[in-house]
C-alpha cells in the first residue's frame, strides 16, 4: 500500500518577481511545489494530480476566473484554490467555482499565511477524500466511525513507528492488528501476538524473551521467546495494561535498545521488531495511580488509534450480521437468513459486548436454527426490542410447546406388576419442528446433539455473566460436570466465583 502522498502545491502566476518570491517561501517550509506561467498551464499534460493546494496570481492572457477554475477542476476537484490577487470577475463566478475558491489574498503571501492556507486545505480535503473500500477488507462496515478508522491506519500502515490500539473490549483490536501488518512492508515476516492478561506473571518474561536450558524449573530445553519469533515483522501486545511493573522495565529497555538477553543466558538477540500495543484500559489514569509507567507509554503511544464501539456505528450491523452467518455457513452451522423484524431488533441493541458479542450470537443462532429464518422470537430475550410483527400468524404453532414443563420421577412398587408410572400426561414433544426432522441425506446424530448442548452451555454462561457455578445450577447438572463440558468444547472459562 503506498503511503499518504506528501504536500503538494502549485503556483501558476504570469509575475516572474512574485514566482520567485513565493518559490523561496515554499523550499524554506519544505512544501513540494510547482511554478509556471499560465501558458504553461494550458499546455502542460503532466501536472500533479494529487495536489494540496493550487495558488493562481496574475494572468496576461484573456482568459475568465471562471474557465480557468472549470480547468483546475477537470484535473482534480478536491483541490482548492487562492488567488494571490482580486479578479475583476469574481462576482461573476459560479456557485460550484466559489466552493473551490478557498481565499482571495489582499496581501502578500506570507510563511505565516501560507501555513494557515496550507492546514485549512488540508482539513477540507481530508474530509472530503473518497476512500478505497477494498483497502483492510477484514475490517467490515462503511460508516463513517469506520471510514476515519480506516483512513487512520492507512496514515501509519507502512510507517515504522509504535502503534497503540485503544477500545472497548470485543472491538476488534486484534484484528487492526493484524490488518496494519497485512498491509505494511513487514507483510512477509510473521505476526506474533501476546496475550499479556493471559500469561502469569512468573512466565511473561520467559514468554517474551526465552529463556536457556535450565533457567529454572522445568526448563529443560532452550527455547526462543516471542521477540526473536517475530524478527522481520510486528509482536502485538495485547491488553498491555495487565502487564506487571516489573516486566513494563525490561520492556522499556528492549525498546528503547533493540536487544536484550534470553532467561539465564548472557548473549544478547538483536532483533526488527515493529511493536504493536492493545488495551482496553484508560493507561493515563493507570499512569496516575502507579500501575503503569509514563515512559513506556510514551514510547508504545507514538501513533494511537481508537477503535469505535458497535453502538456507535449502528449501520454497520446488518453488513456483519450477513458477513458472521456466511462464515458460520462454511464451518457447517448451517445457513441462516433474518426477518427483517429481526435485523431492525439487533440493529437497536446496545452491544455491550461489540462485535465479540454479535459473532457469539450468530454462531449460537446457526447452531439452534441450521438453515432456518430468525425472526425477533428466535433471538434472545435481550435482543428483543421491538414486538413481533402480528404475532396472531404464530398462535397456531406456539399453541403447541415443543417442551412443557418438568416430567415427575417414575415410582416403582416392589413388585414389577404392581408397578405404577406416574408422569405429566402432557407429552413432551407436542409436535414436530421442521428444523428437528431428519434430512433426506441423513444426519450426524452426536455431533447435532453435542452442537445442541453446546450452544446451551454458552447461553446458560452469558445469562450468568460466566459464573460457573450459578450456570450448572441453571442447567440442573453438577459444577464439576460442566467444567469438563467447557473444556471438551473449548469454552473459555471467563471467570469461577
Amino acid at each position: 500500500m503506498n503511503a499518504p502522498s506528501k504536500m503538494n502545491v502549485l503556483l501558476v502566476d504570469d509575475d516572474d518577481k512574485r514566482r520567485q518570491s513565493v518559490s523561496t517561501i515554499f523550499s524554506f517550509l519544505g512544501v513540494n511545489h510547482q511554478m509556471m506561467t499560465f501558458v504553461e498551464w494550458f499546455q502542460n499534460n503532466h501536472i500533479n494530480s494529487d495536489l494540496s493546494m493550487a495558488f493562481i496570481g496574475r494572468c496576461l492572457l484573456p482568459v475568465s476566473l471562471e474557465k480557468l477554475i472549470a480547468s483546475f477542476r477537470h484535473k482534480d476537484a478536491q483541490t482548492s484554490l487562492c488567488l494571490l490577487e482580486p479578479w475583476d470577475d469574481i462576482e461573476q463566478l459560479s456557485e460550484r467555482s466559489k466552493v473551490q475558491l478557498l481565499r482571495v489574498l489582499d496581501g502578500p503571501l506570507t510563511e505565516h499565511v501560507l501555513t494557515d492556507l496550507l492546514h485549512e486545505a488540508q482539513v477540507l480535503k481530508g474530509g472530503s477524500e473518497a476512500f478505497d473500500q477494498s483497502l483492510f477488507p477484514q475490517l467490515i462496515g462503511k460508516s463513517q466511525p469506520m471510514q476515519s478508522l480506516k483512513q487512520s491506519m492507512m496514515r501509519v500502515v507502512d510507517r515504522d513507528v509504535n502503534v497503540m490500539i485503544t477500545g472497548e473490549s470485543g472491538t476488534g483490536k486484534e484484528v487492526i492488528a493484524r490488518s496494519l501488518h497485512d498491509y505494511s512492508k513487514r507483510a512477509p515476516g510473521p505476526f506474533v501476538p501476546v496475550n499479556c492478561g493471559a500469561i502469569a506473571p512468573e512466565l511473561l518474561e520467559s514468554e517474551l524473551f526465552g529463556h536457556e536450558k535450565g533457567a529454572y524449573t522445568g526448563a529443560i530445553s532452550a527455547r526462543a521467546g516471542r521477540f526473536e519469533m517475530a524478527d522481520g515483522g510486528t509482536l502485538f501486545l495485547d491488553e498491555i495494561g495487565d502487564m506487571p511493573l516489573a516486566m513494563q522495565v525490561k520492556l522499556l529497555r528492549v525498546l528503547q535498545e533493540r536487544c536484550f538477553e534470553r532467561v539465564g543466558g548472557s548473549k544478547t538477540i538483536e532483533v526488527d521488531v515493529r511493536i504493536i500495543a492493545a488495551t482496553h484500559k484508560n493507561l493515563e489514569e493507570m499512569i496516575l495511580s502507579g500501575d503503569f509507567r509514563e515512559d513506556l507509554y510514551y514510547r508504545l503511544n507514538v501513533y494511537p488509534i481508537e477503535t469505535p464501539p458497535l453502538r456507535e456505528r449502528k449501520d454497520d450491523v446488518v453488513m456483519l450480521l450477513h458477513t458472521l452467518a456466511q462464515r458460520a455457513e462454511k464451518q457447517g452451522l448451517g445457513r441462516l437468513r433474518f426477518h427483517i423484524s429481526a435485523l431492525d431488533s439487533l440493529q437497536r441493541h446496545p452491544w455491550p459486548g461489540n462485535v465479540r458479542e454479535l459473532s457469539n450470537l450468530i454462531e449460537r443462532l446457526a447452531i439452534m436454527h441450521p438453515d432456518g429464518v430468525v425472526g425477533v422470537s428466535e433471538l434472545p430475550a435481550k435482543c428483543r426490542h421491538i414486538c413481533e410483527p402480528e404475532p396472531t400468524r404464530y398462535q397456531a404453532q406456539n399453541s403447541l410447546p415443543l417442551v412443557t414443563g418438568e416430567v415427575s420421577p417414575t415410582r416403582f412398587m416392589a413388585n414389577d406388576s404392581e408397578k405404577t408410572d406416574v408422569v405429566d400426561e402432557t407429552p413432551v414433544f407436542a409436535t414436530a419442528t421442521p428444523s428437528m426432522v431428519v434430512p433426506a441425506e441423513g444426519i450426524d446424530l452426536k455431533q447435532y446433539i453435542e452442537s445442541i448442548e453446546k450452544a446451551l452451555i454458552a447461553d446458560a454462561l452469558d445469562r450468568t455473566g460466566f459464573v460457573v457455578a450459578r450456570a450448572a445450577a441453571l442447567l440442573m447438572i453438577r459444577r464439576t460436570t460442566l467444567v469438563e463440558k467447557m473444556r471438551k468444547f473449548g469454552i473459555q472459562r471467563v471467570s469461577d466465583k
